[in-house]
């Protein structure tokens, strides 16, 4: 019965008894193998009274309803146990929803189905297989009234059989017919061999065996009982018994195994209902120490083959591990794995690997996708788009300063300066190239050289320029003589002198952490592993890229300290108001970038967010540079070259002495032609330092 369980695969079953040895002891059995082979828990385990009160079935009905997953009822009953209990659940409205299994005191009957049929419905009963024995049926068939006077009892069953009464004497009352003794069994009444007669004779043949055996043994031939067997031991008796070993009526071995039991052959009956109402017990399978049983064949409802299910706790899907409700290891809760964890086994989940994340099912890690800036987003078309403008116009600027290279605009903004300027704005364009670029180590070693490169670069001009023309003004307000190092070559050297510690710095940023490519795992390692990405990119810290930037933002905060303290310079003579709004432009820009660039370091665009945030500082402040400092001049020279002419020379005192009279040459400024002598100042200083003898020059000595 354990087997047959345990192949409808139900787990979870109630257990019924009547009161008394055979349905106690059938119970605590079923119990027992139950636990030793495992996979089979007991819901309840109920028992009928000898005397049932009334009401007594109905409350078993109920109590077996408390746990209703367990629809599997297995039942060790007598005959009318089991007929009471199939009425209460019918009465109950319970048809169809037992499982019911039954020993094999319910076996193939069917007084305890009667009139109860559809509740009965799928069944399974067992029954010790058994065959018919011919010789006792011959044997049965040919006994009479006057062959068989030893049997007390024979005259009972006689009337009983045939319906008759035998003289005075007879036991059968109320019955007209007069027994002949001349009725035959079997032709004068039905027949049907007994199921147990096979069992009955190899029982009393065992006897034999074990008796003959024994006689053997300790009388050595000696006939009838040696005085050795006059006393016999019941539990010597009981060992010759048990090594018996012979062929039965049926042609089947009999033995018995150390706990004294005959090898167990069953049939197994299924009480099932033909399509044309007719029920009736099925085989539907055997068990001889083996279960043997034919699923196809078995029917639950009318013409239902789907198997029920008696189950505490439904399969848990697939991602869902167990668990076991604690004393019950038939029934459990399911959990799903949550986050990043994995159904390692039945009962456990465990965290993928940190690179990883759990496929669809739960089942398994999986390698999370690697993504990286692409070309075709838009986090990076529109700085793209910028650049490429930038570049554009960047380059015209610089064509149009090398085709007017000896004009006296282009020289009087200091050629040398305004190129290595216009190299820093180019720069800081294209680095927008390598910060979307797949990162590989080239890539990376570049983003390191150029990232601050190109601010340096300029800052480092602007600061020269705004030095020099503070120095200047300074120098003017002591004495005529002018300052030292304005000279076109101090201030190339100058320049070159700041941009070269920006290179010694990244250069020891390269020997102590050499570039190289990195998958950031926890940039976008989202709650949900299902939009878990690891994000390409460069060794770059947010600190090492602070430090990178961070000389360049140096220039910028003293050139714009510079820009303030020659803002009272009369615009006509410098580009130091130019200068400032570039610096004061600028600075707005890179206020606005730190907090957008730092507040989003948790945000899952991370990458996305900064890099563009980044790239587009840097653009907008190559554009400043490029719109206020260049496009006025480009504009002349393209549009008004009738402006782009030299004009008369002027002495250094003079030039300071105007620079000192802001108010009166702010009126005549405003009277001479747009951008005419927006530079002078720079262009006299210049000369002036080359020649102490000649105390005014012109544009053209200054070409010299």
């Amino acid at each position: 019965m354990v087997d047959i369980v345990t192949a409808m695969g139900w787990n979870y079953v109630s257990t019924l008894a009547s009161e008394g040895n055979y349905g106690e002891s059938g119970v605590e059995a079923f119990v027992q193998i139950s636990r030793e082979i495992g996979g089979v828990c007991i819901a309840q385990s109920l028992k009928i009274p000898r005397e049932p009160k009334p009401g007594e079935f109905d409350k078993i009905i109920q109590r077996l309803l408390e746990t209703s997953n367990a629809r599997a009822v297995i039942m060790f009953a007598n005959e009318d146990d089991i007929r009471r209990v199939l009425n209460a659940a019918k009465r109950s409205n319970q048809t169809g929803h037992f499982l019911w299994v039954g020993s094999d005191s319910w076996g193939s009957k069917i007084s305890p189905v009667v009139q109860q049929e559809r509740v009965a419905e799928g069944a399974i009963t067992i029954l010790p297989k058994r065959a018919s024995v011919d010789a006792f049926d011959r044997y049965f068939r040919s006994r009479s009234l006057s062959n068989n006077r030893r049997n007390v009892w024979f005259a009972e069953f006689w009337e009983e059989n045939f319906g008759c009464k035998l003289g005075m004497h007879g036991k059968r009352l109320g019955s007209s017919k007069k027994c002949t003794g001349l009725e035959k069994v079997g032709r004068d009444s039905s027949y049907e061999q007994e199921g147990k007669v096979q069992f009955v004779m190899d029982a009393v043949y065992a006897m034999a065996h074990a008796l003959h055996r024994m006689h053997r043994d300790l009388c050595f031939g000696y006939p009838g009982l040696c005085p050795r067997m006059s006393n016999i031991n019941g539990k010597e008796l009981l060992s010759y018994i048990r090594a018996v070993n012979f062929n039965g009526s049926a042609g089947t071995p009999v033995v018995f195994n150390e706990n004294g039991d005959a090898p167990g052959r069953y049939d197994i009956f299924q009480y099932q209902i033909t399509n044309k109402s007719t029920a009736e017990y099925k085989v539907i399978g055997q068990w001889t120490n083996k279960l043997h049983i034919n699923m196809d064949a078995m029917r639950w409802r009318t013409g239902d083959p789907t198997l029920p299910v008696s189950v505490c706790s439904v399969p848990c899907r697939t991602g869902e591990r167990k668990k076991i409700v604690k004393g019950v290891p038939c029934c459990w809760h399911c959990e799903r794995c949550e986050g990043y964890h994995y159904q390692a086994s039945e009962f456990s989940c465990e965290l993928c690997p940190y690179e990883q994340r759990p496929d669809a099912n739960r089942t398994g890690c999986q390698p999370i996708p690697i993504i990286k800036l692409e070309w075709h987003s838009p986090w990076a078309m529109v700085p793209v788009f910028i650049s490429m403008l930038g570049i554009l116009a960047t380059t015209f600027v610089i064509v149009t300063f090398v085709r007017y290279n000896d004009t006296p605009i282009v020289r009087a903004s200091g050629r040398e300066m305004s190129y290595v300027l216009l190299t820093g704005i180019f720069l800081c364009y294209a680095i927008t190239f390598l910060m979307i670029a797949t990162p590989d180590v080239a890539v990376c070693s570049f983003r390191r050289i150029f990232l601050g490169l190109g601010m340096c670069f300029s800052y480092a001009a602007l600061l020269t320029k705004t030095n020099r023309i503070h120095r200047i003004f300074e120098q003017g307000k002591k004495s005529v003589t002018a300052p030292r190092f304005i000279s076109p070559a101090s201030q190339l050297v100058i320049t070159f002198s700041l941009i070269s510690v920006q290179l010694v710095g990244v250069f020891v940023w390269f020997a102590v952490d050499p570039p190289h490519t990195v998958v950031d795992y926890g940039e976008q390692r989202t709650q949900d592993p299902e939009n878990a990405r690891g994000v390409l990119k460069c060794d770059i810290s947010d600190l090492s890229l602070i430090c990178s930037l961070g000389y360049s933002i140096l220039l910028m905060v003293t050139c714009t300290v510079y820009a303030i303290k020659t803002r009272g310079v009369p615009e006509t003579f410098n580009e130091a108001k130019p200068i400032g709004f570039t610096m004061y432009t600028t600075c707005i820009i890179w206020l606005a970038f730190i907090p957008i660039f730092f507040g989003t370091a948790q945000s899952a665009e991370r990458m996305y967010i900064q890099t563009t945030t980044l790239t587009i500082s840097l653009s907008l402040s190559a554009s400043v540079s490029l719109g206020m400092l260049y496009m006025p001049k480009v504009y002349i020279i393209i549009f008004h070259p009738e402006q782009n002419v030299p004009k008369r020379k002027r002495s250094f005192k003079a030039i300071v002495t105007a620079a000192t009279m802001s108010g009166k040459l702010t009126q005549k400024g405003g009277d001479r032609p747009n951008g005419e002598v927006k530079t002078e100042l720079c262009e006299s200083m210049e000369t002036n330092t080359s020649s102490t003898k000649t105390t005014y020059v012109s544009y053209s000595n200054h070409a010299v």
